[in-house]
């Protein structure tokens, strides 16, 4: 009897960008497919370059699928990504080609940015990732997300639209708040 192959899948919740030990956390809940989330993508990219020890960023999946019916697969694709170490391209690459996003397409993207699993399409297929992205699902709406793109800085929902305005003056309350703490 063969013995079942167990993986350890490294869940998007873990995959952070920007400095570790950043005072403060972005975290989005978001789709590949929604115009919004592409357009709140490049602000995120403006927040880290203007605060790049002072932000780490995460990005959780939460995909509108009456809406965006291959958003999930994409979602599923970026953390078959992460699997080595290639979220953040996928990532980028994902929005990039936010309208090309069939399971096919997918596996190109992947290729693209130096993916060399030669599973990635069974995987997808398979559903592999897919309980991965209905945690994030899951959380998101525990934390009340109804629409996306959403923003929780620190573990508080970003009040107003996610400009680059907006967010900048979010996380310098942050820390200021704990520079007063810290006094």
């Amino acid at each position: 009897m063969k013995k079942a192959e167990v993986i350890d899948v490294i869940p998007s919740k873990k995959i952070i960008v920007g400095d570790k030990n950043a005072p403060v956390t972005l975290m989005q809940f978001g789709d590949y497919e929604s115009e919004a989330c592409a357009r709140a993508h490049e602000v995120v990219k403006k927040v880290l370059e203007t605060f790049p020890q002072q932000v780490k960023f995460t990005f959780r999946h939460f995909p509108l699928l009456k809406v965006h019916q291959k958003a999930h697969k994409a979602a599923e694709a970026s953390l078959a990504a992460a699997q080595e170490g290639l979220f953040w391209e996928m990532h980028d690459e994902l929005f990039r080609n936010r309208h090309s996003l069939g399971v096919i397409s997918l596996k190109g993207h992947a290729r693209d940015v130096g993916v060399k699993s030669k599973k990635l399409l069974d995987e997808l297929i398979n559903g592999l990732y897919g309980p991965y992205v209905q945690d994030d699902l899951k959380e998101g709406i525990k934390l009340g997300v109804t629409d996306i793109p959403a923003f929780f800085i620190n573990g508080k929902k970003l009040e107003g639209a996610p400009t680059f305005e907006n967010l900048s003056r979010q996380i310098q309350q942050v820390l200021q708040n704990n520079l007063k703490k810290a006094a």
